[in-house]
């Protein structure tokens, strides 16, 4: 994909992975970024930047799980300001227990935002680029969608859901010249994760390693984006040795450590 002149829709734009995104692709000359994300304050803080770096930064300050709002939004951009060229999903949450302690609302937050509020918005968009016969979408999973991490199952599942999702729409978009593209980095050090308790033998990767990478899938045409040695080595040792990686994920997890007896019978 050639960047420079091309308008790019970043949700989750307002911090971490999809603020650098953000700013690497206005780096590479893409002519307008549609930022959106809850927080309006943060979102206006990453489109300044945006602009210092000579592209337009259009402010869209939207909760992915309200649908009819994300409807109404994304057909006035793409009236005002023309065919959107990229769509990065990036918003996500994620929340870090061992399931047996887990709380159901944590867990349903985490289906609604980075499943159903993925789907609400690559619904308009993927309709918008199928009738125009041209577009690329870039789904955000994780290496956490290739191989389940203990303390994250609803997260691991949402990601490898994301997996799933993309495989059928690659396939599906296709004969409409619509590509969709998965992103995986391992653990990346955002303010998501700083309160997390992480993995050993994990050497987190920082945002900007993430967003360079993406741009260097899109110009390879890549279908599949593992970011980091880690990643590539953790994936080929789950396809090689799955017995294997299934250890290593036991003895790297914080859950390897004394955890306490008794757990809640009902938590909500």
């Amino acid at each position: 994909m050639n960047i420079p002149g091309k308008t790019a829709l970043i949700t989750g734009a307002s911090r971490g992975i999809g603020r650098s995104i953000a700013l690497e692709l206005a780096r590479q000359g893409a002519k307008r970024l549609l930022l959106v994300a809850r927080n309006q304050s943060l979102l206006a803080g990453v489109a300044a930047e945006v602009e210092a770096l000579g592209a337009e930064a259009v402010v869209l300050p939207l909760d992915l799980t309200q649908a009819i709002e994300v409807n109404v939004a994304i057909a006035r951009a793409w009236k005002a300001y023309g065919p959107i060229d990229l769509l990065v999903n990036c918003a996500g949450v994620a929340h870090q227990t061992p399931f047996l302690r887990s709380r159901l609302l944590h867990v349903q937050e985490e289906i609604a935002v980075n499943l159903i509020g993925m789907y609400t918005i690559t619904r308009l968009m993927a309709r918008r680029m199928a009738a125009r016969g041209e577009g690329k979408i870039v789904n955000v999973s994780s290496l956490m969608g290739k191989l389940a991490a203990p303390t994250m199952a609803t997260y691991s599942a949402t990601k490898f859901a994301i997996q799933g999702f993309t495989q059928a729409l690659r396939a599906e978009l296709a004969p409409h010249n619509v590509q969709v593209i998965s992103l995986l980095p391992s653990l990346t050090d955002t303010d998501m994760v700083r309160n997390f308790q992480l993995f050993r033998w994990v050497m987190p990767m920082t945002a900007d390693d993430v967003a360079r990478s993406l741009i260097i899938g899109l110009r390879r045409e890549s279908t599949e984006i593992l970011v980091g040695w880690q990643s590539h080595l953790a994936v080929w040792c789950s396809r090689i040795m799955p017995w294997l990686a299934d250890k290593v994920l036991q003895m790297a997890s914080p859950l390897s450590a004394k955890q306490p007896r008794r757990y809640p019978t009902s938590s909500f």
